[in-house]
């Protein structure tokens, strides 16, 4: 009796792990997005934005339900994101950031990942190095208050 009470139990719950599938939103991807090529090397100066207090340039290119994609270039300070994990695409310039507790090199082509929390920032370019410019994507989308300033 235990035997087909048990095979029951285990039918009955494949059966509406399969029909709840069919109730659920499937995850969609966002509508807001446009069709484009963006010239990242037309992007210098004012084109991008004007300097900001912390001394770098940022233009937002792209908004999703659940990210952010924008250019920065600059030397940002140190600081860390309590909410939102970041990852950059170095597109020119070289030198040193900080990442957790440490600097690290950087240069074209590399792919920073920093985690939600994480400490960040402090970029010193190498000499007659461009500014570090890198494409920037949060997710999720980075609020106005997120960001923590460290010393």
């Amino acid at each position: 009796m235990n035997r087909v009470a048990t095979a029951l139990s285990i039918a009955a719950a494949f059966a509406a792990g399969c029909s709840v599938t069919h109730f659920l939103r499937p995850a969609l991807a966002a509508e807001n997005i446009t069709a484009q090529v963006i010239h990242t090397g037309d992007l210098e100066g004012d084109a991008m934005s004007p300097v900001n207090t912390a001394g770098m340039r940022n233009k937002l290119l792209a908004v999703a339900d659940g990210a952010t994609i924008a250019i920065q270039d600059g030397s940002p300070p140190k600081h860390l994101h309590v909410n939102a994990h970041e990852i950059q695409y170095i597109l020119e310039g070289t030198g040193t950031i900080w990442l957790g507790e440490k600097e690290v090199q950087i240069k074209p082509g590399d792919l920073v990942i920093i985690p939600k929390g994480t400490a960040h920032g402090g970029t010193k370019p190498d000499a007659g190095s461009a500014p570090v410019k890198a494409i920037a994507i949060k997710t999720p989308p980075q609020a106005p208050d997120d960001t923590k300033l460290l010393n």
